[in-house]
């Protein structure tokens, strides 16, 4: 077991963006960073959602800033799909920081100068924490299938654990873009006294039929793969190309029709068509290039279990969201993107009108891009300056 307050930070992913915009890219980058591992449900094993259980269970985490005396400035942030514990920063001899590192650092908008900055690779992942591809103690062998169905609520409850291990009665925030932002409702449903504020960005209260269909081809992709075993594939070659095009089609989802149509158009990588089936537009190319790199990194087992855990997320569960939120304390600053088709504005338009009917204070805020999704990755600006606000008004109150 390992852990760290913020030692040696002050020095100084779903991600397809590549690149930030804006005026905030010159301020401070934090230096090198550590990943930690925090290991518990060895004696009392963890129960899943569905009635399973696992032990042990390891949560890859990191920090950044320095947690006050009182323990109230406290942020977790919690990623998409794909990304991971290394939010921000620079890992020893990698070439890009962290995957929100436009964001997180001295003045920026979460602050490491005033702010004590979390972020854990989430349950089910494979960036170290536990997920498919780990050891299942029981055989000495990777759980693959035979780990359990996951959903949204064990993630937050295995990050429940890491919070109460770094000591924090109370989280200041609880912030996520996409599936970071469903991670960020899902603690002020389930945890409403540990949290005084929630910015959930280009996110849903509920996954809508056509995101589920979204993420099944990306699945049925992976296991039409003929590679993919059955998920055991773990001591011969993966399911590469299965998981390649599921992130292809999961890529388009995080463009809009503009940003593709500005940075690639129609434009053959050659000055003309060779009439073949090879890959011949940028466009084509460019995503090819994304799935490529992405089978270097990603376990398609996790694929498959994030997003199914993803699909299943429904904080309404057939109530009133606005039943859900009754008389929950904590601010919320909900942000959304004009151009974001995949989690479209409407769905965070309707999270923070039933903030309004539940009597919660909430901020919406709807900003112009071009970048579809992965504006909330790309649009510092905007989002900094709204984020810096917020956070000095729940801090003051604190």
């Amino acid at each position: 077991m390992r852990g760290g307050i913020g030692q040696g930070m002050r020095a100084s992913g779903h991600t397809g963006a590549e690149g930030t915009k804006g005026a905030a890219e010159e301020a401070e980058s934090l230096a090198i960073v550590e990943t930690y591992y925090y290991t518990f449900a060895s004696e009392e094993p963890f129960e899943t959602e569905g009635g399973e259980t696992l032990s042990p269970v390891t949560l890859a985490y990191e920090t950044y800033g320095i947690l006050n005396a009182a323990k109230t400035n406290a942020i977790l942030v919690l990623h998409a799909l794909t990304g991971d514990a290394h939010a921000a920063g620079w890992h020893e001899g990698n070439k890009s920081p962290g995957w929100w590192d436009s964001m997180i650092g001295p003045g920026k908008a979460f602050d490491t100068d005033r702010y004590f900055v979390i972020c854990s690779n989430v349950l089910g992942g494979c960036r170290g924490s536990t997920g498919p591809s780990s050891i299942n103690p029981r055989t000495g062998k990777p759980y693959a299938l035979n780990f359990p169905l996951i959903t949204v609520q064990d993630m937050v409850k295995a990050q429940r654990h890491l919070i109460d291990h770094l000591g924090i009665d109370r989280l200041l925030s609880v912030a996520g873009g996409s599936m970071g932002g469903m991670q960020a409702l899902q603690w002020v449903a389930s945890y409403p006294e540990r949290v005084r504020s929630v910015i959930p960005i280009a996110t849903t209260a509920t996954h809508s039929p056509q995101q589920i269909a979204f993420n099944e081809v990306g699945r049925q992709s992976i296991m039409a793969d003929p590679n993919w075993n059955d998920g055991n594939y773990y001591d011969g070659e993966p399911p590469a190309r299965g998981l390649s095009v599921a992130r292809m089609v999961g890529h388009i989802t995080y463009m809009s029709d503009i940003s593709m149509g500005e940075k690639f158009g129609r434009r053959f990588k050659n000055s003309r068509s060779s009439f073949k089936f090879d890959p011949e537009f940028e466009v084509e190319g460019y995503l090819q290039y994304r799935g490529e790199n992405f089978i270097k990194r990603f376990d398609p087992n996790s694929y498959l279990y994030i997003t199914k855990a993803i699909d299943y997320f429904d904080l309404v569960n057939g109530r009133g969201l606005q039943e859900v939120l009754r008389g929950v304390k904590a601010r919320f600053l909900v942000i959304a993107f004009k151009s974001d088709w995949l989690y479209p504005a409407h769905q965070s338009q309707e999270i923070a009108r039933a903030c309004k009917r539940a009597g919660v204070e909430a901020t919406y805020a709807e900003l112009n891009s071009t970048w579809g999704h992965d504006a909330f990755l790309i649009e510092v600006d905007q989002q900094s300056h709204l984020v810096k606000h917020f956070l000095k008004k729940v801090m003051a109150s604190a």
